[in-house]
């Protein structure tokens, strides 16, 4: 199971008024035990795009990235581990 550490949220503006509801930008440090596969030596965070719309909110993308460099980790979370970020996301809304 991943913990998460330590996050940054911004609100995504949009401009132009195309997108329904609100977009968030999280970036999220994830604490990842050495033997799962998800493991990298520098470091793991977790780049999220979160919407709020109404009463419902959901992940619209997520990316991983070696915290350290930024590069992009071609792994997906499980589905148990995305139903936690995105959990960890809805309580992490700013006010």
């Amino acid at each position: 199971m991943l913990t998460f550490t330590s996050y940054t949220v911004e609100n995504l503006r949009d401009p132009f008024g195309i997108l329904s509801g609100k977009r968030y930008e999280f970036m999220i440090n994830l604490d990842v035990p050495e033997e799962d596969e998800l493991y990298e030596e520098n470091g793991v965070s977790a780049r999220v795009i979160f919407k709020v719309e109404e009463e419902k909110s959901a992940i619209v993308s997520y990316d991983l990235l070696e915290t350290t460099t930024g590069r992009v980790l071609d792994f997906d979370m499980e589905e148990d581990e995305e139903a936690a970020l995105a959990l960890f996301c809805t309580e992490h809304l700013p006010e």
